[in-house]
């Protein structure tokens, strides 16, 4: 078995060509025969770089439209030939078989297809056969092989190749037959996806494994999958746990609600304390207000650049992580006094279209609960009417009782978030917490809102909200007893709107 391998040819079929440039002037520089086919071939040539084609290599032509260009017993007897076995050397020798020591392949870009709605001739014809095959023969024969299976493996193979004087050690070849076998995997994974569109089947490929400190309590080993840098970029503290990441996530999806200046507080994966106002620093002082006590230890997000004058406000209280979308410089320097305070910076990118979570023997997957209500969606259900700013309140208060635990009732007043009772088995008690909180913090009722999750099957709610000072109250409506509600508030000058929508969380 060889350890260091030279590479001296490299076959090379890529869809994408982005990238490939200095890689192939790089082989061509270290000595290396190059053999290609169809589009490689002619962007290879069009270097002024010399290169063999396939066809010369098998006496055979591409066939079927270029259905069939590489599957010969030429070009993968190059790549799977045991160079430490007399007998396959002999066959080499007997059958003029050049031996193959790069394949790098980019496969047709199947998945990216099928978003596109492209009809299903197109997608078919972007299954690759011939790439798919290289990348599985290549990775097997690891010992003597190396293989690059996508562009994101060109940054590497060009060190490799400008570095190492184009030596590859078996750890390196047996870590890209590992990402081979990845990409194959998860190329596969889509293929069944999409002949399976009925929901037959449940698979998923995410890359990237990243070992947490622990799970959710000390002694629960944890790993999270997929690609951090792509959602935040860690500039300060100490690692990230999985509670961190819990709460991380329930921060972002929040605050997507919102575009006007606003802090959050989340804790244990609610939100404590929420505002938006005019300026940063009159957003965190009201969203801390929500409930100081909760904030202690918490997790804080806004939706804008974070200043000195904030940060130093916020320096004074004990929280575990803070995310922002960019920072003063010296905003950095107060925030960073902390060792371990981790802050992080959240880059623009796309939620999944749908969420799943293991459930029994088994995993249960729903779409994204994409629907935000506005006042566009408020339906007027009572004689009296919210006012303008009542409306608005309303709403405010909506997108946070989407994002809290059921069952939940949030009290909101000028853009704040007053109280929330969440995670209760019933909505009286929610409410109750709600009303108990927002008195212990001093907050004034009168005149707020409240926002429910579900709809209210008795009168009880809003009878409890009306006497603590509530004047206006949303929920989506649906219940046989929606009268009795109504004719509560219709009684007592409470104005109702309901959405039509239910956002339970659980």
């Amino acid at each position: 078995m060889e350890q260091d391998k030279l590479i001296k040819s490299a076959l090379i079929s890529v869809f994408d060509k982005d990238g490939l440039e200095p890689i192939i002037r790089q082989l061509d520089k270290i000595g290396t025969t190059l053999y290609s086919t169809g589009g490689t071939q002619k962007f290879i040539e069009s270097l002024g770089v010399k290169v063999i084609p396939v066809e010369d290599l098998t006496s055979y032509p591409s066939i079927l439209g270029g259905r069939v260009k590489t599957l010969h017993p030429r070009v993968f007897g190059g790549i799977l030939g045991r160079r430490e076995l007399a007998s396959d050397v002999a066959e080499f020798e007997k059958h003029e078989i050049p031996p193959i020591d790069l394949v790098i392949v980019d496969l047709y870009p199947f998945e990216k297809t099928v978003a596109s709605g492209a009809a299903d001739a197109d997608i078919i014809e972007k299954i690759d056969i011939g790439g798919i095959s290289l990348i599985r023969a290549a990775a097997k024969n690891f010992n003597h092989v190396t293989v690059i299976p996508s562009k994101q493996e060109y940054p590497m193979l060009l060190d490799i190749i400008s570095n190492q004087k184009g030596k590859t050690t078996i750890q390196q070849r047996k870590e890209l037959a590992n990402k081979a076998f990845g990409v194959s995997s998860h190329y596969d994974t889509q293929i069944n996806a999409y002949f399976s569109g009925n929901g037959q089947s449940f698979e998923k490929k995410v890359y990237g494994a990243k070992t947490l400190r622990y799970g959710e309590n000390p002694h629960q080993k944890a790993t999270f999958f997929g690609d951090l840098e792509k959602v935040f970029s860690q500039l300060h503290g100490k690692e990230l746990s999985y509670n961190n990441l819990l709460d991380i996530d329930a921060a972002i999806n929040l605050m997507a609600e919102f575009t006007e200046t606003t802090y959050a507080v989340i804790k244990h994966n609610n939100a404590c304390g929420l505002a938006s106002r005019s300026s940063a620093l009159q957003a965190w002082k009201d969203a801390l207000a929500g409930d100081p006590v909760s904030a202690f230890g918490g997790i804080i997000i806004t939706n804008k650049a974070v200043d000195a004058e904030t940060a130093k406000e916020i320096d004074k209280l004990f929280f575990e992580v803070f995310i922002a979308p960019s920072y003063d410089s010296e905003a950095l320097e107060v925030l960073k006094q902390k060792k371990n305070r981790i802050l992080l910076k959240l880059n623009p990118f796309t939620f999944p279209e749908k969420n799943f979570r293991s459930l029994l023997n088994g995993v249960v997957e729903q779409e994204r609960d994409w629907k935000t209500d506005t006042i566009a969606d408020m339906k007027q259900v009572t004689k009296a009417a919210p006012t303008e700013q009542e409306k608005t309140d309303l709403e405010f208060a909506n997108k946070i009782v989407k994002h809290v635990k059921s069952n939940t009732i949030v009290l909101a007043k000028n853009k704040q978030l007053l109280a929330a009772g969440t995670g209760q088995t019933s909505r009286v008690d929610a409410l109750k917490q709600s009303i108990e909180k927002a008195k212990n913090f001093g907050f004034d009722l009168n005149g707020g809102v409240m926002a429910s999750d579900a709809f209210f099957p008795f009168p009880d709610c809003v009878e409890i909200a009306g006497k603590a000072g509530i004047h206006a109250v949303i929920q989506p409506g649906g219940s046989i007893n929606d009268k009795l509600s109504i004719e509560y508030c219709d009684t007592n000058n409470i104005s109702m709107v309901t959405t039509g929508t239910r956002h339970f969380k659980h």
